[in-house]
């Protein structure tokens, strides 16, 4: 196999950011081609500086190029002028260690984070010369795998993708390269469905082909398996003991400006917060804690390997991480190094943002802040379970601006369910008395209120609801601007409605969705997560050559017996524990953390085959944590009125 270089590199002069694509990072692995290793060529189907960043792929990545019968190299989407460029010289889709055709790899692996990229996935599989549709593909085509949350309904993307990864990745990767590391070894005669069979067989691996679709009119019936051997329901795969997966040990350092360009180290995985709207907390339970000690380690080679003066300290609620504290001093005092060092915490739970932590950052550079309480009102913050109050926030803002940030930003939800008017001036109202909290501290605090469409999401208690329109959705910003006008100190932004719809489509589509996506590539609708690329037009022509509609798959409110395109597919959730949490939210109840209470049954662990403990400390302070006071609508009494931001 021959390098694409010599075609490659006059292409660079012409295009922005070259370097995007040339590689070379501290970090990377040039691995060396043979016999009797499973290529893999890892893709995000986005830009470079979008993926470097993105931890899944790059902990594949260590994990594949660690092993003597496997190797890895990365690719990311080329941008708008070099793919045109590559198209026009001939040029197909080529890896970033050592440029080599995408068709080299036996194993293409996307990672799906938003599904907005769907069309990118479909645009770079076309762009390595390969079939777009599972079904042309024989064996001498490369096999097309994916991972990440999308995956939790990935019907939308069954027509072009081989194989999906649900869960946790690190171990099923291996079990995935010993089936075509043995596939490959049979030879010419090899056959790709027995490929596929064995892939099914894997724990947490769905093969859409191996599964029949019906219809009945405009709704789903039924997704079985069309053989005896595919099980009825895909499982989940879930890591049992993070400390045993310290990556990546080598986190690649960029050559180019990226987003979240900083030493990042995971602390948990998993949230029991139970936020309604967010995906990532209920498809990601159990929460599963890395050891102080093994964070703290690898915060200090980290470090020392890649000079980075700022580490991010991420999960779903890095604050709920139980030695937070004593590792953001750890951090600051030069526990971790003879460098200055500052921390960023990506995911703030409002109410635990205590002054000390406030403090102990404010001891290296200040880093931005970003506090998530959701919803405007404390009634809409019960139904979606952020059970956060005023004086929670309040607290938390305060202790920031005292400890000399000027600036904070609060990110909303608008379009939740039950959402009424005053739920959405309420986000105005938060914001104003925050700077007002401001200016006791500095003489022109910023605060900026961030707003974003909400979206159901598959395997949330919100599955059910029925999406906001893209007028309505603009409608309550528009009430929002008003609010907000003449009103100093306060900035407003938001996500554009027409795009959260889109995603809407994607994320609750079932397998007929596949052909509008397709529509849409075809009419050059790629980087649709890009405003300047994103045009809501394209879908409306797909859906309607498709015979489709935005009301049929977004906007209508599912009943509680029909069949959803995910049922097949399992995140550990108990569908009967999602529908009581959605009439519990319909009735404004709030339910407590699992952590700290007897299990709710949801599934989580006990289809993980782990057992639910329930934490032998308390839960973290919090300012009405454990009032006892009678705050839901059905008479329920949450005892820890905590919770999380979510990853939307």
């Amino acid at each position: 196999m021959a390098t694409l270089w010599p075609s490659i590199e006059p292409l660079l002069d012409g295009v922005s950011k070259p370097a995007r694509y040339i590689g070379g990072e501290q970090g990377a692995t040039v691995p060396v081609h043979g016999e009797g290793k499973v290529a893999w060529l890892v893709i995000y189907p986005d830009t470079y500086e979008i993926g470097l960043p993105n931890q899944g792929l790059q902990i594949l990545y260590e994990l594949l190029n660690e092993r003597p019968d496997a190797l890895a190299e990365r690719s990311y989407a080329p941008w708008l002028d070099m793919e045109a460029a590559m198209r026009a010289a001939g040029v197909p889709l080529f890896s970033v260690e050592n440029h080599l055709a995408a068709r080299d790899f036996d194993v293409f692996a996307f990672n799906l984070s938003a599904e907005l990229v769907y069309t990118n996935v479909v645009n770079l599989i076309d762009l390595a010369g390969v079939p777009i549709h599972a079904a042309a593909r024989t064996a001498d085509d490369p096999l097309v795998v994916a991972g990440g949350h999308c995956t939790f309904n990935p019907e939308p993307l069954a027509d072009f993708v081989d194989a999906f990864v649900l869960g946790d990745g690190e171990e099923v990767v291996g079990e995935m390269n010993e089936v075509v590391r043995d596939w490959l070894a049979t030879g010419a005669g090899r056959s790709r469905p027995a490929l596929l069979e064995a892939f099914a067989s894997l724990e947490g691996v769905y093969v859409p082909s191996l599964y029949g679709v019906t219809y009945d009119g405009p709704r789903l019936t039924s997704v079985t398996p069309r053989t005896p051997q595919v099980p009825e329901r895909v499982v989940k795969r879930t890591i049992a003991d993070l400390a045993e997966w310290p990556y990546p040990k080598r986190q690649l350092v960029p050559l180019t400006e990226v987003v979240h360009d900083r030493l990042n180290v995971e602390v948990f995985r998993g949230c029991t917060r139970g936020c309604r709207f967010c995906q990532a907390g209920m498809i990601t339970r159990p929460v599963r804690e890395r050891p102080a000690t093994q964070v703290r380690a690898m915060i200090r080679s980290g470090l020392e390997r890649t000079g980075y003066d700022e580490v991010a300290l991420t999960s779903l609620s890095t604050a709920d991480f139980s030695s937070i504290e004593d590792t953001v001093a750890a951090v600051v005092g030069g526990g971790c190094g003879d460098q200055r060092v500052s921390v960023s915490l990506p995911s703030l739970r409002v109410d635990a943002f205590t002054v000390t932590t406030a403090t102990q950052i404010a001891h290296a550079r200040r880093t931005g802040l970003t506090f998530a309480p959701e919803g405007g009102t404390w009634r809409m913050r019960r139904v979606i379970n952020k059970l956060i109050t005023e004086e929670d926030l309040y607290g938390a803002v305060d202790a920031a601006f005292s400890n000399g940030w000027r600036r904070v930003k609060l990110y909303f939800l608008i379009g939740l369910p039950t959402e009424r008017d005053e739920d959405v001036l309420g986000i105005a109202a938060l914001a104003r008395r925050c700077v007002e909290i401001g200016r006791r501290h500095h003489r022109a605090p910023t605060v900026v209120a961030s707003v974003g469409g909400f979206v159901p999401k598959a395997h949330t208690p919100f599955q059910w609801f029925g999406q906001d329109s893209a007028s309505e959705l603009r409608r309550k910003i528009n009430l929002l601007k008003d609010a907000c006008r003449g009103a100093r100190g306060v900035s407003l932004r938001w996500h554009d409605p027409e795009a959260s719809v889109a995603e809407g489509l994607a994320s609750r589509g079932d397998r007929r969705m596949g052909a509008v996506i397709e529509r849409v590539w075809r009419a050059g609708g790629t980087f649709q997560e890009w405003s300047e690329c994103f045009d809501l037009g394209r879908w409306e022509e797909a859906l309607a050559a498709e015979g489709l509609s935005f009301e049929e798959i977004a906007h209508r409110e599912r009943s509680g017996d029909e069949v959803l395109p995910w049922d097949h597919l399992s995140a550990g959730l108990h569908k009967d524990f999602l529908w009581g949490d959605w009439q519990d939210a319909l009735a404004q109840v709030s339910v407590e953390d699992c952590r700290w209470t007897p299990c709710y049954d949801c599934g989580a662990c006990t289809d993980a085959g782990l057992e639910h403990v329930v934490a032998s400390t308390t839960p973290p302070a919090g300012g009405s944590q454990g009032t006892g006071q009678d705050l839901s609508a059905g008479g329920r009494v949450p005892v820890h009125l905590v919770s999380a931001p979510g990853d939307r």
